[in-house]
């Protein structure tokens, strides 16, 4: 057993408004700079849609991720021995900037340079990479909240699962049958860029898994582009050299968590620590596709069991990192409730963020109208979901029907749960029954609500304290030597959070 420490994260969908604010934070902090104004480490899709860049989820094209040959070997897509030196210097299947979107300012100077006349100046859109006037026809958000339909929403890969009378009745009432999808890099257990980079620039942290690129060492030959099936490595067209998110982590070296989950305003994001076997991995990601869910969950390791403990010790984890592991509302979500699940996890690259599935409202009429549902058949309701469940299956299940009805069964459940608390009703048998057949049971209901719906920063951000905070205990102030370098101030930061 070769235990590791994985910074892991949560992503609630229920919780997510689509206010792009983490984008913004993200946005300013990290790629606000020549080359990097295309990039967009963190951003927030609307769901059904093409997303960022066009068509991102489309392995057939991009051939990103892993897959698994004949003789059950794990396996590139982009590439292989025979064709690794031809597709360093031309890769068709890389995304080009049109997949992007071409970056834009505006005349800004026009509007007080202008000379005087009867018409207003106005500013005009230029691009930021020429410099010439353009016409802007695409962006990184450009079917916000399904603006785009039916020329984005209606190409999404994942309605492909989907008949016809399906997608027919989704696009009825397309203005509200919709998600929003935040994404940013997943610092993969099994990373596609990592094994695809000649150069070894990318590499993973063995502190924290992070996935970070080594920018002395890139050579731009961009393998990493094309092997990461999230596309979330981008090429920095000024310095020539590849760039993604690094999970801010020097805020995370002080217990902090990164900028989008600081400014998140639905606090849908929760980060902590999770220990795995890195020695299962390869063989977890062979898994069929029906149980690669199951799959990656079996990599994963209680951070309780003693022999766990033990091992992580050998491996030099500290007693912090194993006590943040411990207390991380992401091993809740994942493993304890098994209400996380991953992105797409037939790219096969483990990905160290989950999701919670949005519980979306049924559809307008069911049966005869009536809304009031008997007990025997109280959760038929979620497989009328303004959003089917083959959908939301192919986004966080590979197509398995069955983990996603478990999750929607136990949000539903603690929905009318804390209800019938609120009518005094918690001892009816209905509610004992629909609690039984959700699996779960008043305590444990109450347990997600409470990280659901009531969470500080120090339940949704579990970090260990790192350097300066470990020489800080007591409230001691910089040293002499620091003189105020670190932008901490006099200010201590606490163990665990903020």
């Amino acid at each position: 057993m070769d235990v590791r420490a994985q910074t892991a994260m949560v992503f609630h969908l229920d919780k997510c408004i689509g206010c792009h604010t983490c984008s913004v934070a993200c946005k300013n902090i990290w790629t606000d700079r020549p080359g990097a104004e295309y990039m967009w480490w963190n951003n927030v899709e609307t769901k059904p849609g093409t997303g960022y860049p066009t068509l991102w989820e489309d392995q057939v094209n991009y051939k990103g991720g892993w897959e698994v040959t004949d003789k059950r070997e794990l396996k590139l897509k982009s590439q292989n021995k025979k064709n690794f030196w031809l597709k360093m210097f031309y890769n068709p299947n890389q995304p080009t900037l049109d997949d992007y979107y071409e970056p834009w300012t505006y005349e800004y100077k026009h509007l007080t340079d202008a000379k005087l006349g009867d018409d207003q100046p106005t500013a005009r859109p230029i691009s930021q990479i020429t410099g010439e006037p353009i016409d802007i026809e695409a962006g990184p958000n450009w079917d916000d909240d399904l603006s785009g339909s039916p020329i984005y929403a209606e190409n999404d890969p994942n309605l492909s699962q989907l008949s016809e009378d399906e997608k027919r009745m989704l696009f009825e009432i397309e203005s509200i049958s919709m998600m929003y999808l935040p994404r940013i890099c997943n610092h993969c257990a099994n990373p596609s860029c990592v094994a695809a980079c000649p150069s070894g620039a990318l590499y993973k942290r063995g502190e924290d898994g992070i996935v970070l690129v080594n920018q002395d060492v890139c050579r731009g030959w961009r393998n990493c582009v094309a092997a990461c099936p999230y596309k979330k490595i981008y090429f920095n067209w000024k310095t020539g050299k590849s760039e993604k998110c690094i999970l801010c982590y020097p805020r995370i070296e002080t217990g902090q968590p990164p900028a989008c989950f600081h400014s998140c305003v639905g606090r849908i994001r929760y980060m902590g620590v999770l220990l795995y076997d890195a020695d299962r991995v390869e063989e977890a990601m062979k898994a069929p596709l029906n149980s690669l869910v199951e799959s990656q969950r079996s990599v994963l390791l209680d951070p309780f069991d003693p022999e766990v403990i033990k091992g992580a010790k050998e491996n030099n984890i500290s007693p912090e990192m194993i006590d943040s592991a411990q207390n991380s509302p992401v091993w809740n979500y994942v493993m304890k409730w098994k209400l996380a699940l991953p992105l797409h996890p037939e790219f096969r690259t483990l990905p160290m963020l989950y999701y919670v599935p949005p519980l979306l409202p049924v559809m307008g009429k069911i049966g005869d109208g009536i809304y009031e549902h008997k007990t025997e058949d109280f959760f038929a309701s979620i497989e009328q979901a303004r959003l089917p469940m083959k959908f939301l299956a192919s986004l966080f299940s590979a197509g398995n029907l069955n983990e996603i009805r478990s999750v929607m069964k136990k949000l539903l459940a603690i929905r009318h749960f804390k209800r019938a608390e609120s009518r005094k009703e918690l001892g009816s048998d209905k509610i004992r029954k629909i609690l039984h057949e959700s699996r779960m049971d008043p305590e444990e209901a109450e347990a997600i609500y409470q990280l659901t719906s009531c969470p500080g920063p120090y339940e949704r951000f579990v970090l260990p304290p790192l350097q300066r905070e470990e020489a800080m205990e007591g409230g001691e102030e910089c040293p002499e030597s620091c003189k105020g370098s670190c932008g901490l101030g006099d200010v201590q930061t606490p163990k665990r959070g903020l």
